[in-house]
């Protein structure tokens, strides 16, 4: 695995290059590297940037795997560079999946990009692949176990029983380009 962290199209850094997780020790080691890791903080929100910077990561890989998994953490919807569904779609091509952790814990308001079906527009506008998923965060106490067992289904390569379906086979729930529109509507560029 690798760690990075991300917020504008042209703002992303890698905090754990390529590693091997096989067994408690070591993943207790990359945890602790993540810990002290300061908290960066973005003004804009580029689900596109991230999967696009993620993509040519696989080709630097030292290591093999059996699956490529691009796994997108984040509180807002995309509202930076490319739209989501292209980034997506590209990736998708290359036979990566993406799983989606959007993180809800705390109220929308108007001051922020937040949306209240942050889970929803996960589950429509970016995951995909074979075995794709999403495991919301709605409770800040259940951080960490959302965190394991996301972890968990996608090392045991499972999926969870409430099955999502990708926008390309249905129309989305909430409009793939929802955060670019907030941000137009608010700031105007």
């Amino acid at each position: 695995m690798t760690y990075f962290e991300w917020s504008a199209s042209s703002d992303q850094k890698i905090i754990i290059p390529w590693r091997v997780i096989d067994g408690p020790e070591s993943a207790d080691a990359v945890a602790v590297e993540i810990m002290k890791t300061p908290v960066r903080r973005g003004s804009r929100t580029s689900i596109s940037g991230a999967i696009n910077f993620a993509m040519p990561l696989f080709e630097e890989n030292p290591y093999r795997g059996l699956r490529r998994v691009i796994d997108i953490s984040g509180d807002g919807p995309n509202n930076n560079g490319e739209p989501v569904t292209g980034a997506r779609a590209a990736a998708l091509e290359k036979g990566i999946t993406i799983n989606g952790l959007p993180i809800m814990v705390k109220e929308p308001s108007y001051s922020t990009m937040d949306i209240d079906d942050l889970d929803l527009y996960y589950e429509d506008c970016v995951i995909g692949g074979p075995g794709s998923f999403v495991v919301a965060i709605k409770d800040r106490e259940k951080f960490k176990e959302a965190i394991r067992t996301k972890l968990i289904l996608e090392v045991a390569d499972r999926t969870p029983e409430h099955r999502t379906v990708p926008v390309a086979e249905k129309e989305p729930r909430v409009p793939c380009l929802i955060g670019e529109k907030i941000w137009q509507d608010r700031w105007g560029r």
